[in-house]
């Protein structure tokens, strides 16, 4: 009986000794840093956001304005950004594919929007490229009858706001990562 609580402490104690030597390795990936350098929440601040080079008045024009609007406010918060150390210029493109189709009037009633997007980040004071990726969204939604089109237009659009969403969340998510770990 002594001899399990002995060995049981005994592994209490080396379990507490690797984490002890591990414990000053953790950052978390938002803190502010002690030894003066730039957090990550200051480093996404500096990147800027050029509007999205789509047809005005069209619905990808829409598209783009979501997507940029999206990811400004994961990268800034509620603030406005700083001066720009880098610029992030994205480009995409959208599909919708007819999902599930009713026999009797050949009208879809599921569909997919995809977003097929890609973004670079660019260094402004070199004007070089440092990351370049790509992401991309697909949501379904369903189309209510035929009858219903403002139903069918809302839906549509819903679907292009959740894809958009998806996308500056995965690039948002990307940026974070290149400016914590610099690759």
């Amino acid at each position: 009986m002594l001899s399990a609580r002995i060995r049981i402490a005994a592994r209490l104690l080396a379990v507490a000794a690797l984490a002890a030597t591990t414990a000053g390795c953790f950052q978390p990936m938002y803190a502010e840093h002690t030894d003066g350098t730039p957090g990550l929440r200051e480093k996404l601040m500096g990147v800027e956001l050029p509007p999205i080079n789509k047809a005005n008045a069209s619905r990808e024009a829409r598209v783009g304005v979501e997507v940029r609007n999206a990811l400004a406010f994961k990268l800034y918060g509620s603030a406005t950004g700083m001066p720009p150390t880098h610029r992030l210029d994205i480009r995409f493109n959208t599909s919708k594919t007819s999902l599930i189709v009713d026999a009797n009037t050949g009208l879809p009633n599921t569909e997919n929007y995809g977003i097929d997007c890609q973004y670079n980040l660019i260094e402004v004071a070199t004007g070089k490229s440092v990351m370049t990726g790509t992401t991309f969204s697909r949501v379904s939604y369903d189309l209510p009858g035929s009858y219903q089109r403002f139903a069918r237009n809302r839906a549509v659009r819903d679907a292009e706001d959740r894809a958009a969403n998806e996308i500056a969340e995965n690039i948002n998510t990307r940026l974070a990562a290149f400016f914590t770990a610099g690759t």
